[in-house]
C-alpha cells in the first residue's frame, strides 16, 4: 500500500512567509505586498484578484530576482531529506500551492515527484495575467485528484500539510492531515500539528500511520 504526500508551500515549507511576499521583498516593495496580503487573508479580496494585484507590482521582476526570492526564503529544514525517504518508502509526494508556478516549481529539483502553482506570464511579465490559471483552494483538491489518477490511488491514500484556511478544503478531503505551524481553525480540522521547523518531524507523525 503506498500513499501520496501533498505539500502547501506558503507558510508551511516556508516558515511564517510566502512566495509572493519573498518575491516582493526582492523588489523593495515589502509594505506593497503586506497590504495585499492582509487583504488576502482578511478575504477581501480572492485568489484572482490578488494574482492580478501582484502581477501589477511586479512588473520590474527578473529570473534574477526569482532565483534570489528562492535561495533565500526561510524553508523548513530537512524538506529534501523528507522527500528521500518518502520516495524511498515506495510513497509519492507533491507540492499545491496559490503561489505563482514559477517558483513553486523550482521544487522539483529537491525530490518532489510534482509541484503545482498558479500560471503567470513568462517573467520578466510582458502578457497580463490570465485568471483561469490562478489555483484556489478548491483547486487544490482537484489536483490532488488528477495526482491521484496519475499514480493509481484513491483519495482515502492521500495524506495533506498545510498551515491556514487555503488547505481547509484538502484536509476535508483526506483522512489524514498535519497542520503545519497552523492558525487556530485548520489545527482544528487536521489530525495532527506540529509547531517547528524541521519538516522531517512533520512527517514523522504519519509516517506510521494509515
Amino acid at each position: 500500500m503506498t500513499r501520496l504526500h501533498l505539500f502547501d508551500l506558503d507558510g508551511t515549507l516556508l516558515h511564517r512567509t510566502a512566495a509572493p511576499v519573498e518575491i516582493s521583498r526582492q523588489l523593495g516593495l515589502e509594505k506593497e505586498i503586506a497590504k495585499l496580503e492582509r487583504a488576502f487573508v482578511a478575504r477581501r479580496i480572492d485568489s484572482r484578484g490578488y494574482a492580478q494585484r501582484v502581477h501589477g507590482l511586479w512588473a520590474g521582476l527578473t529570473e534574477t530576482h526569482v532565483a534570489a526570492a528562492f535561495d533565500g526564503a526561510p524553508w523548513l529544514r530537512r524538506i529534501r531529506d523528507t522527500w528521500t525517504e518518502i520516495r524511498n518508502q515506495g510513497e509519492y509526494c507533491a507540492v499545491i500551492s496559490l503561489s505563482p508556478s514559477f517558483f513553486v516549481e523550482r521544487l522539483t529539483t529537491w525530490g518532489v515527484h510534482a509541484a503545482y502553482g498558479s500560471r503567470f506570464p513568462h517573467v520578466p511579465f510582458i502578457e497580463p495575467v490570465d485568471p483561469a490559471g490562478i489555483l484556489t483552494p478548491a483547486a487544490k483538491v482537484e489536483i490532488a485528484d488528477r495526482l491521484c489518477a496519475e499514480f493509481g490511488l484513491t483519495r482515502a491514500d492521500c495524506v495533506a500539510y498545510g498551515d491556514s484556511l487555503s488547505d481547509a478544503e484538502l484536509f476535508g478531503t483526506v483522512p489524514i492531515s498535519v497542520a503545519v505551524n497552523a492558525d487556530r481553525y485548520l489545527m482544528g480540522l487536521a489530525t495532527h500539528s506540529y509547531t517547528g521547523q524541521d519538516l522531517w518531524d512533520a512527517y514523522e507523525l504519519v509516517r506510521r500511520a494509515r
